[in-house]
């Protein structure tokens, strides 16, 4: 890549040394040549006195930056093809044909679907653009032919129309399109020309709006029109996404199918592919049972909720007594925690066997239902640690947004191949996800270095949020076996809230994958990131904000079901953006919302484990430093410190301010190092270069287990010795709380009477004495010179020590 900077290898005594895994694993900074990075974004006349400057060396490379500034101009020649006339309509044996044109540049050779032509006049009409990257040019002439085709399987040339590749305008947006024109068929052999095709010719750039529609020449080896249209860029939405809340309160009048033993009722709710049930009820004909469930629904709610009332006869075995059918619209719409209360209602339940078309019966059984349709609430399909949209599903109670994301894919560098087995090396394509948008680049074929140069632009609604970008091999194309999975590259996260306002960042980010044999490098993706506030105020408000809407908060959901019920919202994703055209594949979807982050991985707990000693090592900085100030091991640093505690004390106004007062002091010092780079997979964090392989592969396996029993023996084994190291811990932290607890609880009749005692002896000292000269004594105490104090423990940690705890009382 143009402007890249390689990093500089480390020198030893016999030369180069190997790059440390941490700059192996890092960010590396670029410059390319854009248009954002060049020259300012906004230039008024008169004002800056090198726009016109930069607007001339630029040339037509400045008036992309208008709307494609953050990647490089990539040129292509378009032909679009529009129509044709005055074709002949019957072949010269009196067939009928059908006509398509042929584009030919060079090697590269595209061509439309075949059309009739009609006797009656009728005229073909493609409607089709082609387009050739202009660095790949192999001729200085373009050639449209029309061919026919009869029915015996014949084909000839009617005509075609050249074009000097030097005589072709420039039109780049937001010029408008081209008007395409009428041009005379030539023949060839001295035959007379027939017939007319209408098409445009024009030079233009990946800017152009019949880019992500056009064939494009370097994926004209792709096998089948269904492998070329898995190459083309493209944006989906996901669909809008609701919960719904069912209660189910109680039934009457149930009619068993046998009446010589009690009734065990229970209900099924069913919405699509999610099931769930109540417990069983008494045995009775009117059962209660005040149960309440959440599904989650999809507009545009064609799904009906299933609601059947099950007599439970014998373990696994459930008799239906009733069943009713009710469409998502019934359901009362909320959208704020200030609705008013739903009102369950009654609903008649059709017995099984009864004909649907029959009238209404003068008896049915009733279940009563609370149904509503919550949105307020913030459907979640991403982890809340990493999620990229947070807005509530009710539109009204949306904030405005604060500004706006800008992601410039330029390309991607060092990839490996993926398709190797079948003489191919990677045909790489690029998936981004921010909020409910969904972004699809091109697919790039054959190629280990991509240019996809590919801008997409993303309203921010939240600056705590992330955006996820992941390079993906595109599996419908060049596999022998065909229609294989599309297989993941690597992936990349970068949090808004990490990046400065109007600044362009422009960095190969590493690609790394985890695999059974270890972590594997894959590659770098090169990205041009701005987020631009238009909103300063509301930005700086929303750290204040709750991160979810307020229905989280006034009607609060487990965390189980919410685990629940974000895998259940995953799948309807999936299933939904896998039906577009092209689709987004399921393994796809699934990497990019990290469909398994839920599963145990020992690599993981290992990681979180360090996350919390790095938390705590700044209070252990604070004991340690304490401790030497008390061994007075700088004696200058000891009596500074004394002299500082006592103008404390005779001035306790003063604590509070220079607390904080020494807070801001440290964050004006810690802006000098602040990070200069956007955050990125930390492989030192993750605890993923020195991992041990079974752990990787105990990570990888499916749930449940597909390992033989004596791998699985041996993870056991040694799950139970990590579980047992967890569990002393937990139980020295229970023992001293009950050590606390025991203080008043007379367990221990004497500690709890000297405790007693001593606690009324302070309480009379510190009525008596100022609270001042209590806290002079106390740190002068703490504070003695090593010389005044004695290795053995302290008295009120002996006696604390003695104190009984419940650990005996254990089998």
């Amino acid at each position: 890549m143009k402007g890249a900077m390689p990093p500089r290898p480390f020198m030893g005594p016999g030369g180069p040394m190997p790059v440390p895994p941490q700059q192996q694993f890092g960010l590396v900074e670029t410059r390319p040549q854009l248009a954002a990075v060049l020259r300012p974004r906004f230039n008024i006349p008169g004002l800056n006195p090198t726009a016109a400057a930069t607007a001339a060396a630029g040339g037509a490379g400045s008036k992309i930056a208008s709307t494609y500034d953050l990647v490089e101009p990539m040129r292509f020649l378009y032909v679009h093809v529009v129509k044709a006339r005055d074709l002949p309509s019957a072949s010269p044996a009196g067939g009928a044909i059908d006509a398509l044109v042929e584009v030919k540049l060079g090697n590269f050779r595209g061509t439309t679907p075949a059309v009739g032509v009609g006797a009656d006049g009728h005229d073909p009409s493609w409607r089709q653009v082609f387009a050739f990257s202009a660095a790949h040019l192999q001729s200085h002439q373009l050639e449209v032919a029309v061919r026919a085709r009869d029915l015996a399987g014949g084909e000839g040339v009617v005509g075609f129309v050249a074009f000097d590749l030097a005589e072709v305008p420039i039109r780049v947006p937001p010029d408008s399109p081209l008007a395409p024109q009428w041009y005379r068929l030539q023949a060839r052999g001295g035959k007379l020309p027939r017939g007319e095709l209408m098409l445009s010719v024009w030079l233009g750039t990946q800017a152009d709006e019949a880019f992500p529609d056009a064939w494009h020449s370097d994926a004209h080896a792709a096998a089948g029109p269904a492998a070329v249209a898995s190459t083309r860029a493209k944006v989906y939405f996901s669909p809008k996404l609701v919960y719904l809340r069912v209660a189910a309160v109680a039934a009457q009048d149930l009619l068993p199918h046998d009446t010589s033993r009690p009734m065990n009722a229970c209900v099924k709710l069913q919405l699509a592919g999610q099931v769930r049930r109540t417990r069983p009820g008494g045995g009775t004909p009117n059962p209660m049972w005040n149960e309440e469930f959440m599904f989650v629904a999809s507009e545009p709610f064609d799904e009906p909720l299933v609601v059947t009332v099950e007599d439970r006869v014998a373990p696994g075995r459930d008799e239906p007594l009733g069943r009713v059918i009710l469409p998502l619209q019934a359901a009362m719409p909320r959208h704020d925690h200030f609705g008013k209360y739903v009102e369950p209602r009654w609903y008649s339940l059709a017995r099984p066997n009864d004909d649907p078309d029959k009238k209404e019966a003068k008896f049915a059984s009733k279940i009563q239902l609370r149904m509503s349709l919550d949105f307020g609430y913030h459907v979640l399909d991403e982890s809340t640690y990493y999620s990229s949209d947070l807005q509530p599903s009710s539109k009204p109670a949306r904030k405005p947004s604060i500004g706006m994301l800008e992601v410039g894919i330029l390309g991607a560098r060092n990839l490996i191949p993926m398709k190797a087995k079948d003489g191919r090396t990677t045909d790489a394509y690029c998936v981004a996800k921010y909020g409910p948008k969904w972004v699809r680049t091109r697919t790039i074929l054959d190629t280990l270095n991509p240019q996809w140069n590919e801008q997409y632009t993303w309203e921010v609604f939240d600056p705590c949020t992330v955006i996820t970008v992941v390079v993906f091999d595109n599996g419908q194309i060049g596999s022998k076996n065909g229609g294989g999975p599309d297989q993941r590259i690597g992936k990349v996260r970068i949090r808004l809230s990490t990046l400065e306002t109007d600044r362009v960042y422009t960095h190969f980010y590493p690609l790394l994958v985890l695999h059974p044999s270890g972590l594997k490098k894959t590659g770098e993706l090169h990205l041009a990131v701005r987020f631009t506030c238009t909103a300063w105020v509301n930005m700086m408000a929303m750290y204040g904000r709750p991160l979810l809407p307020k229905m989280h908060y006034t009607h609060p959901i487990s965390v189980m079901q919410v685990d629940y019920l974000r895998h259940q919202a995953m799948q309807i994703v999936a299933a939904r953006l896998s039906r577009a055209e092209p689709p987004l594949r399921k393994e796809v979807v699934e990497y990019m919302l990290d469909v398994d982050s839920h599963l145990f991985s020992l690599r993981r707990s290992k990681a979180n484990f360090n996350r919390i000693m790095t938390t705590f090592c700044g209070c252990a900085a604070m004991v340690k430093w304490f401790d030497g100030i008390r061994s007075w091991r700088n004696p200058i640093t000891t009596m500074l410190v004394h002299m500082l505690f006592l103008i404390l004390i005779c001035y306790p106004e003063l604590i509070l301010p220079t607390i904080f007062l020494y807070m801001f002091l440290i964050g004006l010092w810690n802006y000098r190092y602040r990070p200069r780079k956007p955050s990125h997979m930390d492989t030192k964090l993750s605890h993923a270069e020195m991992t041990n392989p079974d752990e990787l592969d105990e990570e990888f396996d499916t749930f449940p287990t597909s390992r033989p029993a004596d791998i699985v023996r041996m993870r056991y084994d040694r799950l139970r010795s990590v579980g047992g190291r967890v569990q002393i811990v937990i139980g020295d932290l229970a023992t001293q709380g009950e050590r606390a607890h025991a203080l008043l609880s007379w367990r221990d009749p004497r500690a709890t009477a000297i405790f007693v005692f001593l606690s009324l002896v302070v309480a009379v000292v510190l009525y008596v004495t100022p609270f001042q000269v209590l806290m002079v004594i106390t740190m002068l105490y703490l504070l003695r010179h090593p010389r005044f104090r004695s290795r053995m423990p302290s008295v009120p940690f002996n006696f604390y020590r003695r104190l009984p705890a419940k650990s005996d009382m254990l089998l």
